[in-house]
């Protein structure tokens, strides 16, 4: 007799793989749906800097807002507060995601995480080589971060639009691309664009991620608590001169792995609290909402903290802070002749040619010596059209941008990762789509 699980309400015993691809299959439904979002909030941004309303839709972002606490007076423009502030959030997600890749996922066997990680030096050194080149001796060639950095969402809605045609083997080895292309973009960010130190300050950052790694070692489970401490190492490395989002992936890089009740443990707890619900004696039981919140919290609990704070906080990275930072930051007024101009020229090229050029040549060097191997069903043609698409910069090509350059110099990179990130996402899909078999065959 065939037993219907879901007629008994009686799950399958969860496979060991499962704990690594239920997450990152979560991960990327989450980000293909969010590319889509964030290219219509980048379309949009765009219309209406070109349009009769750019003054006022431009000048909205330049709104001052801050808080004043007896001497300290913090103030800056809505604008800021969404790079420095709102972004932090979404680093500490990136933090996560290195995390659980580093400890339960690709990134955690050397072999198999030597192809990607391999793959993304390439993909940021020869990007900021050909910048360079091109901006040799010119003030712009401070911006030599722009062109090395891979917007994961964009990618991933890419893959997601080719659907199964894409080799499984082929979407991990271009998220963990990404995501070891993010921890390149980190130290860029931490090392390349920080001018001035304020000592102080960084010591309190850095006393707040001694409270944090002290709080865990205790055995503090309040979310509450790190919040706090977490906001108050955010200010230390904003008020440092370090940017303030490198709190976030530090902050993301300290959440641990391991859940914190055994699902052996919480399968006797729910035991012992079923006697007492079907037993009779519930409705003698005393302080039965502190019951019930316990219980809640032991349920919360048979996860990992990574885990739990990625399933919750991804999808408001990916629909909400991506979008308002694609909106203030990717409206820029577009002209034909401004896709001639030097610095957007330099930016394109980084993520057209120097993307796909070093990611393909490590990974081939790479599997040359025998250091890493393709993944199954994974040809040439599909890395290098994967590699194309790593050319797809928007988000922290942007946010790098706004870091390292002003004025002019930012509005032409703007439009340099704009137009070539058009480009190298319908020149990568449109190489994938030819070279990957057709649904159904082999």
């Amino acid at each position: 007799m065939i037993v219907d699980n879901r007629q008994t309400g009686m799950d399958l015993p969860e496979e060991p793989i499962r704990r690594i691809t239920a997450p990152l299959e979560r991960f990327m439904h989450v980000e293909a749906a969010s590319g889509i979002v964030l290219l219509l909030v980048a379309v949009a941004a765009l219309i209406l800097a070109n349009s009769a309303w750019a003054g006022e839709f431009l000048a909205f972002w330049k709104t001052e807002l801050g808080f004043r606490v007896g001497a300290v007076e913090v103030r800056h423009s809505l604008k800021h507060w969404i790079n420095d502030g709102l972004m932090a959030i979404f680093f500490f997600v990136i933090g996560l995601e290195v995390k659980r890749e580093l400890v339960i996922g690709e990134l955690r066997d050397p072999r198999r995480a030597a192809l990607p990680i391999l793959a993304a030096l390439g993909g940021m050194l020869a990007p900021a080589g050909i910048y360079l080149l091109l901006q040799a001796g010119e003030p712009a060639a401070r911006g030599w971060g722009i062109p090395m950095a891979t917007d994961i969402a964009f990618v991933v809605g890419c893959m997601a639009i080719l659907g199964s045609r894409v080799p499984p083997g082929l979407r991990v080895m271009v998220l963990s691309l990404a995501i070891a292309d993010d921890i390149g973009a980190i130290l860029v960010i931490a090392i390349g664009y920080t001018e001035s130190l304020d000592l102080t300050a960084l010591a309190l950052a850095f006393v707040g991620l001694i409270v944090i790694f002290v709080l865990s070692r205790l055995g503090v489970r309040s979310l509450l608590v790190y919040t706090v401490v977490g906001v108050l190492v955010w200010f230390g490395f904003h008020e440092s001169g370090v940017h303030a989002t490198i709190a976030g992936v530090l902050l993301g890089l300290m959440t641990p792995t391991r859940e914190y009740v055994g699902q052996g443990l919480f399968g006797q707890i729910l035991g012992r609290a079923s006697d007492v619900f079907h037993g009779g004696g519930w409705d003698l039981e005393s302080q039965r909402a502190m019951k019930v919140a316990r219980f809640r919290q032991l349920a919360r609990e048979t996860i990992s903290p990574v885990e739990y704070l990625e399933g919750i906080l991804h999808p408001w990275v990916g629909f909400l802070i991506m979008p308002v930072f694609a909106l203030a930051n990717a409206g820029v007024t577009v002209e034909l002749a401004d896709f001639a101009d030097p610095v957007a020229l330099a930016v394109a090229a980084g993520l057209i040619i120097g993307k796909p050029l070093g990611i393909v040549a490590l990974s081939f060097i790479a599997v040359r010596l025998g250091i890493a191997r393709l993944p199954e069903r994974v040809g040439w043609a599909a890395v290098t059209g994967g590699g194309i698409l790593a050319g797809i910069g928007f988000t922290m090509a942007l946010f790098i941008a706004d870091l390292a350059l002003v004025g002019d110099t930012l509005e032409s990179a703007k439009i340099g990762i704009l137009g070539a990130s058009a480009v190298a996402a319908f020149i990568g899909m449109a190489l994938l789509s030819r070279v990957l078999p057709k649904t159904g065959t082999s």
